[in-house]
């Protein structure tokens, strides 16, 4: 038997076994939450902003309300009602150990439902958080739950799904044979070589190199031959499509290969969400920012503990030097075993010339493992220990009421603190400062504000330029679907739309002739909705009072009559 074919055996072995390494589930347990065509657009694992997604994406046809059963006997475990993030959500814990979540939810069903409700109007709160006791919203495999929807951060009708393990660890629900079809290979956007340490270079470069992708007739790629030297790593941006969608969804697993031994595994099975944050320092994020792609960096950055890492040597890293010839492997596979491969030859080779310096000058150093404070004219910045995964160098100005903080390509991990001395502004005027980061338009973007005397602070995970911003405009209050003094007779509900043009709705409250009533509030439409099936009123004349109260607390009151038949 030649060398060659031992290799690809020896390869073949390698891959498959690290293919094979999964936490062993119950495959039948689970039944499908909808009775419709599973398809997804979004997958466990996937890459989002700061965090791995959770769960599956279930499309829901572009529409809301279909319903949503028990997947396995068990009881509900918690209840969370939020105006973002998940939305409605409902947890249940299952008799086996595991946990299910469902978000984006548009109503509950049956008695969850009518218990949901009734400790809202107790606690005369929308947004509530609930743990029943075991067993008092019992549930068997099959019964309807809930509706989906969507409710909170969602950017569609969809409904979000979820199996966690005993830990709350949320685990890859195709492990449980969840089957979602797809026949379809992973797509490689790119591949990234990033020089690591002290005079490794890569085509006598010294800054990270995008290759040129060579396709194969098999469907595999190659790059041209590399020229490095010293310690490399590389990232890959690549992304799966099942069938039935054109959605970018993330891909199960990257396993790297040097030379046919492994390198590093990543595996899409399962994390916790004390750890989704590393995300931002396993891949390429200043990349991400410029270029709106994320590179997966296939080496294990400082300070990146991630589970997800399987198998990983040298912590993924090659080392080369002058005259060493080798193959670097990638190897991209979604669930369904759909797989494309990428070989990188790379030739050793020392550079023909020297790396530059940087221009550190007027830059402020931070230490990842230190705490850091550093005051720019009226801003104070506080940097905890280990809120950095690197040490770094920011460049930070400040002018006025501006505060130049870096630039948004360096991750965060921890809360830092800013802080602004307002000392010469009058005391009539500090409750209605606050602290906003700048967005894309130039505008600033309300950041809970805290203030202590004359100081005002905010916490951040995000660099960028932050300003001192006042608001002193009032909430606006609209009528939707009725008018004052009018009958409504057929209304089904009572709808109102709020705005605030500067630091956002913090709060609002309604009430009908003096009793507290139930609105839900959509932050995407800006629209407050009450039902009249909830019953509050038994009057023909109803006297309604809103009032809103943005973030500084400015406040808008909105009272109207209307006439409603009585049934």
């Amino acid at each position: 038997m030649t060398q060659t074919l031992l290799r690809l055996l020896l390869c073949f072995c390698i891959i498959s076994s690290a293919f094979s390494q999964a936490p062993e589930v119950p495959e039948d347990y689970f039944a499908n939450p909808m009775e419709i065509p599973l398809i997804l657009s979004g997958s466990f694992g996937e890459l989002r902003s700061n965090h791995f997604h959770s769960g599956l994406d279930i499309k829901t046809q572009q529409r809301e309300g279909i319903p949503v059963y028990a997947p396995a006997d068990g009881f509900v475990s918690r209840i969370k009602v939020s105006h973002y993030g998940y939305g409605k959500a409902l947890y249940i814990k299952h008799d086996n150990g595991y946990s299910t979540v469902y978000a984006h939810l548009s109503n509950y069903a049956g008695a969850i439902q009518q218990y949901v409700k009734k400790q809202q109007y107790k606690k005369e709160s929308y947004e509530i958080e609930l743990f029943p006791e075991a067993q008092m919203l019992a549930v068997k495999k099959g019964d309807l739950i809930a509706y989906s929807g969507n409710s909170g951060s969602s950017g569609g009708p969809h409904l979000h799904f979820e199996i966690r393990d005993g830990a709350s660890r949320p685990m890859n629900p195709m492990l449980f044979g969840i089957d979602i079809p797809d026949d379809k290979k992973p797509l490689i956007n790119s591949v990234i070589a990033y020089p690591q340490g002290e005079g490794a270079h890569v085509n006598n470069g010294f800054e990270p190199v995008k290759l040129r992708l060579i396709p194969q007739k098999d469907g595999s790629f190659k790059t041209e031959k590399l020229k490095a030297q010293g310690r490399i790593g590389f990232g890959i941006s690549a992304y799966d499509q099942m069938n039935g969608a054109s959605n970018k969804n993330g891909v199960y697993q990257i396993k790297t290969t040097f030379n046919g031994e492994s390198k590093l595994n990543v595996l899409f099975d399962r994390f916790s969400f004390n750890e989704t944050r590393y995300l931002n320092q396993y891949i390429d994020y200043g990349y991400w920012q410029r270029n709106k792609s994320r590179v997966q960096r296939l080496f294990v950055a400082p300070n990146n503990p991630l589970s997800l890492f399987k198998n990983q040597d040298a912590d993924g890293l090659i080392d080369i030097d002058p005259g060493y010839q080798g193959v670097y492997s990638i190897v991209v596979r979604d669930f369904q075993d759909n797989t494309v491969r990428i070989d990188i030859p790379i030739a050793g080779e020392a550079p023909s010339n020297s790396p530059k310096e940087s221009n550190k000058e007027g830059l402020d150093f931070v230490s990842a493992v230190e705490n850091t404070s550093i005051t720019k004219g009226k801003f104070s910045v506080f940097i905890p220990s280990n809120s950095l995964y690197e040490d770094v160098y920011l460049d930070i100005q400040a002018e006025a009421d501006t505060l130049q903080f870096h630039v948004d390509e360096v991750p965060i991990h921890k809360n830092i603190t800013l802080s602004f001395d307002a000392s010469n502004y009058a005391e009539a005027d500090l409750d209605k400062l606050y602290i906003g980061r700048l967005n894309y338009k130039g505008e600033p973007y309300y950041n809970t504000t805290y203030r202590k005397g004359k100081k005002l602070s905010i916490r951040t995970r995000t660099f960028g330029t932050y300003v001192l911003a006042s608001d002193r405009q009032s909430p606006t209050i609209t009528p939707v679907n009725f008018q004052d003094g009018k009958w409504i007779s057929n209304n089904k509900t009572l709808r109102l739309k709020i705005e605030d043009e500067e630091s956002g709705i913090k709060s609002y409250r309604a009430t009908i002739n003096g009793k507290f009533i139930l609105m839900e509030y959509n932050y995407k439409k800006d629209v407050l909705t009450y039902d009249f099936d909830d019953a509050v009123i038994s009057d023909t004349e109803n006297k309604l009072k809103l009032v809103v109260v943005d973030n500084v607390g400015n406040s808008t009151t909105f009272e109207a009559t209307f006439f409603r038949k009585q049934s």
